[in-house]
Order: structure tokens, then C-alpha cells, then sequence
């Protein structure tokens, strides 16, 4: 018989001892009108009954009141009972066949068995359903909490990674992704605007090029990208309006590369271009050792690594690691695009610091830079510690010596082909007829030429310098 849950709660309350367990009661109605209006009570009312505590009565209204029905108890449909001149018609014309009948808990698609839900759990099932968390739950914690997995036995990736790998891998998880509007309203966004109009000039002026002569191509793109630091995607839209056919994204952080996923799939001309995306160390791993064969099957025309190839410069051993995988999987003819922090202006910067302060750190209210000393023997392993309003939150960094970076690259066949600090990128393109209006339309500045920066960002722009190679 289907579980009644009228049934139970009367069965079971204490106001119903002593009641009979005939099938009379067990099939007690359970329609409102019924319980309302019904001509005589199916159920004994002993002393205790829930009745005679609010004084029931037999000459009570309810008894000879109409009875209450739900517009589908009525034949009529409710269109035209609207016009009719009474709603229901009255009880007493009403057969008991037509009488609604009780409203029972009877669910098509059971789970359980029917007599489940009477019977009590045991110590077993209580125990298990404390810590239950089921599918939908599941799947919200790992989109919401995706940190707590770094936590986990199965994938403890902070942990894994030793020292500065580590804190720099748990700042980028920790960061959350953020949507249009917010980003528009960062304190910083006119700093973070010219930073992305910058990387535009690097891709039109040597990406593009590069993509032009490429074998990969479908029917409208062509041309191959390895986006090495990828973070959360932010370049995905101006590889968009590229035209490529293929992307690769790879970053140390497994939360920013499932946010770079999500954005592609969500990316308007997505669908344009085929994508491929993993959680990957350039300093530790190999490349192959990552992605599939079927990834790394053709040569890239492009690789780009934006503000991070400098974590790469603690040792020279995972240094050349990451040129070498630049290196290894690019045609010849192709182009390695990136920025660094400038490391000739951040040792100025130190140099002026007054000889007996002990506080080896300068900066403004957008940028700090902690130096941990003032003398460093060698072209690795220089450590300093960087903060960015809005943007990266005191994390280690290396000093990346720019003649040492160029001898280092030409043992991997990369030539250099242009170097800049940001200002001088500025001052070179201002009045270009493609990257002027871009500028205006990216936010930089706007139609009268006014700078979206102020003097505190406009100084944190110079500590960057733009790079281009060409891989011989």
C-alpha cells in the first residue's frame, strides 16, 4: 500500500492511542473539503483526541458549511465557471461517487521501497548521511572551493611544488575570477588596460606575421599558438581576432586554467578555433610530458608568455628548461612574444636606497618591490618579492638579466628581434594609424588623448620591457 503521510502522523501521535487499526483508518481522506465538512467522523474521539482539545463540537459551522474544493475538482473548467453563477455546485447535488477522493503520497519514480520511509534509520545509515554530500553539492563545492582540493591526498599541488613554485601556484588559485563589470571598476584599470594595449602591438606587429606563414590553417584561420601562462585566459579574445585555428593554454595554477577553459568555451567566436588546455610547469616539466601527441603533432608559429617567464630564473637548470620548451616545439621562422619586469630599472631602484637602510623595498601606493639583498653574486636566483595592487599580492620573483636571457635564448636558436621598455612602446606607436584608435577603443586613453593612469600607475608601467625573438 503507498505510504500516507496523513496516515502516519495519525497512527503515530499520541492523541491516538487506543485507536482501531482497521483499514477504515488507515484510508483515512485526506482532502481538505473531507476533513472540513464530512457528515460524521470515521475516527473514535477518546478523551485525549486533538478535537476536544479546541472543543469541537457537533453543531459546530465547519459541519454544515459548503464544502471547499480546488478549481480541479470541478468538472467545469475555469473559464467558464467564471461566468457561471455559482463557482461549485452544492453539496448535496454531488454524488459520492464524484466526491473527490483523498489525496495520497503516491510517487511514480520511487527511489526506495515502498515501506522505506516508515522505517527507521539505522546507526549505520545516521552515521553515513552526517558527512553526506550528494552529486549537485558535490559539484558546486569544486566550482566554488576549488582551493580546498590543494588540500587533498589525490592532488596536493601546492605541496608538491617546493618553496617559491609553491606560493606562487597558491596566490594564482587563491585569486578569483571576476566578472566584466568588476574588472572595470579595479583600481588599477587604466594600468591594466595599457598592459593589455602593449601585448596587442607585440601580437599585430610579430605574431601576426608569423601566423600568415603557417602551415596549420581550416577553411577561414591559420596559425598555431602556445600561450605559455595562460592564467585565466585574458589573452584568449585578441588570439580570437587573430584568426588562429589552434590554441594551446598551460599554467603552473589548475584553477586559472579551468577558468581560461571556461572563458574559451564561452567566447563568442570560440568555436572558431580548436583549444587544448592543462595545468603545467614550464621550469619542471617537458612539454610532451603534458600534452598528448596529437596536440604537439604540428609546430607552433607563436609562443607567448606574458609577465611570468621571470619565476623561471631561480636557477639556471629550470631557466633553460623553459627555453627549451619554448624552443623545442616552435618552427623555424616562428616568434616567442613575452614581458618581464625590467631588471635594470628595479637594481636602479635599489642602488638609490640609502646605504644604511635595512628596509630594501620602494615602490608607490600601485606597486611594491622587496629586495631580500642588496648584493647578489651570479645571473640567478636574485630574489625580490613584488606587490601590484589588485593584481599579485607579495609574491616571489627573480631578476631576469637581460644579456644573460639573450646569449641564453641564442643557444636555443632565438634570435632577438625587438626589446622595449613599456614607455618607449607608448612613444613609438602613440600616433600609429592602427594602434592609436586602439588605444582609445582599449581604454588607454580616451578621444582627447587623456591618459586613463595616473602618475602612480604610469611608473609601475616602467618597470616592464616587451620582448620578441625569432626562432632560427
Amino acid at each position: 500500500m503507498p505510504f500516507d503521510p496523513v496516515r502516519d502522523a495519525v497512527l503515530n501521535s499520541p492523541a491516538t492511542e487506543g485507536l482501531p487499526t482497521s483499514p477504515s483508518v488507515a484510508r483515512r481522506a485526506t482532502h481538505l473539503s473531507v476533513l472540513l465538512n464530512s457528515d460524521s467522523d470515521p475516527l473514535p474521539r477518546p478523551s485525549s483526541s486533538l478535537s476536544q482539545n479546541i472543543n469541537f463540537e457537533p453543531t459546530d459551522k465547519l459541519v454544515f458549511s459548503e464544502p471547499l474544493k480546488r478549481a480541479s475538482d470541478n468538472p467545469v473548467s475555469l473559464s467558464k465557471s467564471r461566468t457561471s453563477t455559482s463557482f461549485f455546485p452544492p453539496a448535496s447535488t454531488v454524488s459520492p461517487a464524484m466526491r473527490p477522493l483523498p489525496l495520497l503520497y503516491n510517487p511514480t519514480h520511487r527511489i526506495t521501497p515502498p515501506g522505506s520511509l516508515s522505517t527507521p534509520m539505522s546507526k549505520a545509515e545516521m552515521e553515513m548521511y552526517k558527512s553526506y554530500v550528494g552529486k549537485g553539492t558535490a559539484r558546486l563545492a569544486k566550482r566554488k572551493r576549488l582551493r580546498d582540493d590543494l588540500d587533498t591526498a589525490d592532488e596536493p599541488l601546492v605541496k608538491k611544488l617546493a618553496g617559491n613554485s609553491g606560493a606562487v601556484v597558491e596566490h594564482y588559485n587563491s585569486r578569483p575570477e571576476v566578472g566584466v563589470i568588476q574588472r572595470l571598476e579595479s583600481p588599477i584599470i587604466g594600468l591594466k588596460n595599457f598592459n593589455n594595449w602593449v601585448k596587442s602591438v607585440l601580437i599585430s606587429k610579430f605574431a601576426h606575421p608569423a601566423l600568415a606563414e603557417s602551415t596549420v590553417r581550416t577553411q577561414r584561420n591559420k596559425g598555431k599558438v602556445l600561450d605559455l601562462g595562460c592564467g585565466k585566459g585574458g589573452d584568449i579574445t585578441k588570439w580570437s581576432k587573430a584568426k588562429i585555428s589552434d590554441y594551446v593554454g598551460a599554467d603552473i595554477a589548475a584553477v586559472s586554467v579551468e577558468q581560461a577553459q571556461e572563458r574559451w568555451e564561452f567566447n563568442r567566436n570560440a568555436s572558431r578555433f580548436q583549444a587544448s588546455f592543462a595545468t603545467y610547469d614550464f621550469c619542471t616539466q617537458n612539454l610532451e610530458d603534458v600534452f598528448t601527441p596529437d596536440v604537439l603533432a604540428k609546430p607552433f608559429d607563436v609562443v607567448s608568455s606574458q609577465f611570468c617567464i621571470h619565476y623561471a630564473f631561480g636557477k639556471e637548470e629550470t631557466a633553460r628548461r623553459m627555453l627549451r620548451n619554448v624552443s623545442r616545439w616552435m618552427r623555424p621562422g616562428g616568434t616567442f612574444i613575452g614581458t618581464i619586469p625590467n631588471a635594470e630599472q628595479l637594481l636602479e631602484h635599489l642602488r638609490e636606497l640609502p646605504p644604511e637602510t635595512q628596509d630594501l623595498s620602494f615602490g608607490n601606493a600601485v606597486y611594491r618591490v622587496r629586495f631580500e639583498s642588496r648584493e647578489h653574486s651570479g645571473f640567478f636566483g636574485h630574489k625580490y618579492w613584488f606587490f601590484l595592487q589588485d593584481a599579485v599580492e607579495d609574491v616571489p620573483e627573480y631578476l631576469v638579466h637581460w644579456d644573460n636571457f639573450v646569449s641564453l635564448a641564442a643557444e636555443y636558436d632565438l634570435q632577438l628581434l625587438y626589446k622595449e621598455e613599456f614607455h618607449y612602446v607608448f612613444s613609438e606607436h602613440q600616433e600609429h594609424p592602427e594602434f592609436k584608435p586602439l588605444m582609445v577603443r582599449m581604454r588607454v586613453m580616451d578621444v582627447n588623448g587623456e591618459s586613463s593612469m595616473d602618475e602612480h600607475q604610469w611608473e609601475a608601467a616602467n618597470i616592464y620591457i616587451a620582448f620578441a625573438f625569432r626562432k632560427r
